[in-house]
């Protein structure tokens, strides 16, 4: 038996999580479960991360959780559970599956454009850390980290993956047209990977672009990967395609722990009505199954299902609404009951069963990952982050006089555009100002020069953060304003 970590989860996530349970059980799959405690009500106990220390002690034994939907509680200061599992665990690669499920009608569908998708999103880094700050009245502020190891990790992930599955193509799909920095670093990233794998093709595309080709010619796309935020919102561009969130499954994989769970919501509105469609968390079971090794039960259980689809039984939430839809618990029932029928369309064949061993080593500290080929790291200036309320040219009038040889005033901008020393006054301003002192070409400057800027620029302004300017190698890392 392959013992896994369960959370059943809040709103529907209990009534479908019963539901999948008793098709595995059905289905003879060889699973223990260890039922864990996490979610809206272990917050509400005052547990800030929303799982209890026995459900995390659990899950870092066991090496997979399976989980249903979770809330997390609006308007009192706490981070998603969902996003926090991932980002604890470093489980880098969120894979999401995406295809023509015969029964569940849709604009392609009907127009006999079959979908097989996967997006291969990055799971830990980007907005999704939630570092924010609010730097004045007006201006509040989030950073998005890229790192150059976890864009390795992710996107070696979606090339391996690829070639596993016989893919015809990866696409990377960015903003590195405006954020060059760090959207740059993933695609760079990308292009020096894709290099070892040159049996595969590979492409870029940048992401409003993808968005709008995605909805006209899907079919031409085979694997994305992305950041986390474009591809948290590509990933539903792409559910709503086969059906919806109900027919998306999730797989958050990574290399000591893996999560799989339904990726929609909770549903409250229906929760204990024992009405809810659990496609979705059957499906990211399906793949925990394969994951497992467990390849024969997962067939198993699929044919049965995409059976069920084509004969157009149905929940109330799809499906032909002349007849008449089941509820979740006949739903399975009837899945049950239709193992061994093939569906006409996309049967499953696999090899037996091959259960694999998860085992999750015991770490005394925590794994360091960063770049094999270290580069030359000169400081090269800082921006200085102020409040105030005054033009630009009263700023600069200012800051000049803290202007050194060695640290010269070089511009002003505001929201990213510079307004000194040239600009337009047709450029709106608020009230956070950045200021920005640059050493001349091959100038060199220490953390102290830093330090006694601020001490100097304190005695006028209001400094709400600052940000250091480094060259790697001889070349500028750090973006120009706007009109600079």
């Amino acid at each position: 038996m392959i013992e896994i970590a369960v959370a059943k989860g809040d709103g529907i996530g209990p009534e479908i999580m019963e539901a999948v349970l008793s098709i595995f059980k059905a289905a003879e799959a060889p699973l223990q479960y260890h039922f864990v405690e996490m979610g809206k009500w272990v917050f509400d106990k005052g547990i800030g991360n929303g799982m209890t220390p026995e459900a995390k002690a659990t899950i870092e034994k066991l090496g997979i959780l399976f989980k249903g939907p979770m809330e997390t509680p609006k308007g009192k200061g706490v981070k998603s559970i969902n996003v926090t599992a991932r980002k604890t665990w470093n489980t880098y690669a969120n894979k999401r599956t995406f295809q023509t499920l015969h029964g569940v009608n849709t604009v392609f569908s009907k127009a006999g454009i079959p979908i097989d998708l996967t997006v291969v999103r990055e799971n830990i880094e980007d907005t999704y850390g939630g570092i924010e700050h609010q730097l004045t009245e007006d201006v509040a502020i989030s950073r998005r980290i890229i790192t150059r190891p976890g864009s390795e990790q992710v996107i070696r992930y979606a090339f391996e993956m690829a070639k596993q599955k016989k893919a015809r193509r990866v696409t990377c799909v960015h903003k590195a047209n405006i954020m060059k920095i760090t959207d740059g670093m993933f695609l760079n990233t990308f292009r020096k990977i894709a290099a070892e794998y040159p049996e595969l093709n590979s492409d870029d595309i940048i992401v409003d672009d993808l968005c709008m080709k995605m909805v006209t010619r899907p079919e031409s796309f085979d694997v994305l990967v992305l950041t986390n935020l474009q591809g948290d919102i590509v990933s539903d561009l792409c559910a709503g395609l086969v059906g919806g969130l109900g027919f998306a499954p999730s797989a958050n994989i990574g290399d000591n722990i893996c999560i799989f769970e339904a990726v929609h919501g909770t549903a409250p509105d229906i929760a204990g009505k024992n009405i809810a469609n659990p496609t979705a968390l059957l499906l990211s079971g399906i793949a925990m199954l394969h994951h497992l090794g467990l390849t024969e039960t997962a067939a198993k259980i699929e044919n049965a299902l995409l059976y069920t689809l084509e004969q157009g039984i149905h929940t109330g939430d799809f499906g032909d609404k002349s007849t008449a839809s089941l509820n979740t618990t006949e739903f399975a029932s009837k899945i049950i009951e239709n193992f061994g029928r093939q569906p006409k369309l996309g049967a499953k064949t696999a090899e037996p069963d091959q259960p694999v061993t998860v085992s999750v080593p015991e770490l005394k500290e925590n794994l360091l990952i960063h770049s094999k080929e270290p580069a030359t790291k000169t400081l090269a200036g800082a921006d200085f982050f102020i409040d105030s309320i005054l033009q630009p040219d009263a700023i600069a009038a200012i800051a000049e006089k803290f202007s050194t040889k060695e640290l010269p005033l070089i511009n002003i901008s505001n929201r990213g555009t510079q307004v000194w020393p040239t600009g337009s006054k047709y450029t709106v301003l608020v009230d956070s100002y950045t200021l920005r002192f640059e050493a001349p070409a091959n100038g060199a400057i220490t953390q102290q020069s830093i330090i006694d800027l601020y001490s100097s620029l304190a005695t006028a302004f209001q400094i709400t953060s600052v940000e250091t300017l480094l060259e790697l190698n001889g070349q500028k890392v750090y973006s120009l304003a706007q009109g600079q």
